[in-house]
């Protein structure tokens, strides 16, 4: 059972950068998929980025080009690097991992039922 923690959310100005953290534990997140979504309240989940075992990575369009997911398998870590930031990037992101999947799900964007594995999110706020 795989328990995701995520970190590095706050208030930034227009055009400004965060890094999220994500630490895993209970499991190695090296062979699966993982990702990230976001939230705003009232709002339907959105599926932002993934990155299958391989370290192959898709983005949703809101965020190609100025989001970047990495991990470091060694340490157990998810990343998601946010640049150029816009006001409606404000929202709780969620660290997410499929369960034993090593691969991005084949539907793009994908529905938050692809990833069983969820943490409590941090808050990123735009302004």
């Amino acid at each position: 059972h795989v328990q995701l923690v995520e970190s590095g959310g706050g208030s930034v100005q227009v055009g400004g950068s965060l890094r999220l953290s994500c630490v895993a534990s209970g499991d190695t997140i090296g062979r699966y998929c993982m990702g990230w979504f976001r939230q705003i309240p009232d709002k339907e989940r959105e599926g932002v980025a993934a990155i299958d075992s391989d370290g192959v990575t898709r983005y949703s369009d809101s965020v190609k080009g100025r989001f970047a997911i990495t991990k470091d398998n060694a340490e157990n870590t998810l990343y998601l690097q946010m640049n150029l930031l816009k006001p409606e990037d404000t929202a709780m992101y969620y660290c997410v991992a499929r369960s034993r999947v090593a691969d991005i799900p084949s539907s793009w964007p994908p529905g938050h039922r692809d990833y069983p594995y969820w943490g409590r999110g941090t808050q990123v706020t735009v302004s």
